[in-house]
């Protein structure tokens, strides 16, 4: 499939870096190029595009509000963030973009994001956002998208958070108290005031000398005075809904 893409950023090295990266993948027809946001919507005004390569850090109108604004449009293009920065990451989560890649930018690793687009703009499009939410993580000096679905507990770690899966931890920059505002609808459960966990993946809730703990994935993980009562109760509604099912 031949892409059309658009590359946003204010820094016109930067910009003509990624331009000629993208310009360079035999994927790619034709590169679009703005240097800030009210360009990009100017371009995008005239020309359909299939992908928008997208600084976050901008004057003006930033990446993460030009995002919001890409997602309300009847055909919104795949979202890319190309950024030296990852405290974006889980808005871009919730934004529920293609991708997020940390400048500098590789070839390598622009061209895994032309992949993902490539995917998308072949496969039908889904009436409704993707029922598996991602969050960009870092693994082995890529960014990947972890899967929330793949979370077992989150650790609070000062400003980041530490996300457990069933066979690694990732940290990411946001606050805990964020996570689990944000991911309360998807079963997530303050237990204590450094963690959070995946009710359904409770399997023991016990009283020992220093207090409760529960069990997740055959890890004890404290819980607190103030979290004991609604975590009995959540664990009491869920296995009668599993009873009666």
């Amino acid at each position: 499939m031949s892409l059309v893409v658009l590359a946003v950023d204010d820094e016109p090295p930067a910009l003509d870096e990624l331009a000629y990266l993208l310009n360079a993948d035999d994927r790619v027809a034709h590169v679009h190029r703005a240097g800030d946001a009210t360009e990009a919507l100017r371009v995008l005004r005239d020309t359909e595009v299939d992908a928008v390569f997208l600084d976050i850090r901008m004057p003006g109108l930033d990446g993460m509000e030009l995002a919001r604004i890409l997602r309300r449009f009847a055909q919104p293009p795949a979202i890319v963030f190309v950024t030296a920065y990852d405290d974006g990451a889980v808005d871009a989560f919730d934004l529920g973009v293609t991708d997020y890649v940390r400048k500098p930018v590789r070839a390598e690793r622009l061209g895994e994001s032309l992949r993902r687009v490539a995917g998308l703009r072949s496969a039908p499009a889904p009436a409704v956002p993707p029922d598996e939410p991602a969050i960009p993580v870092e693994l082995a000096g890529t960014t990947r998208m972890l899967p929330r679905s793949s979370v077992r507990w989150v650790e609070a770690q000062g400003d980041y958070a530490r996300l457990h899966t069933g066979d690694n931890s990732h940290l990411v920059r946001v606050s805990l108290a964020t996570l689990a505002e944000r991911w309360a609808n998807a079963g997530f459960v303050r237990i204590h005031r450094s963690y959070l966990v995946q009710l359904r993946l409770v399997t023991e809730l016990r009283l020992t000398n220093s207090g409760y703990v529960v069990a997740v994935d055959g890890v004890e993980l404290p819980v607190s005075r103030r979290h004991t009562r609604e975590l009995k109760d959540r664990l009491i509604r869920a296995a009668k809904h599993d009873w009666t099912r």
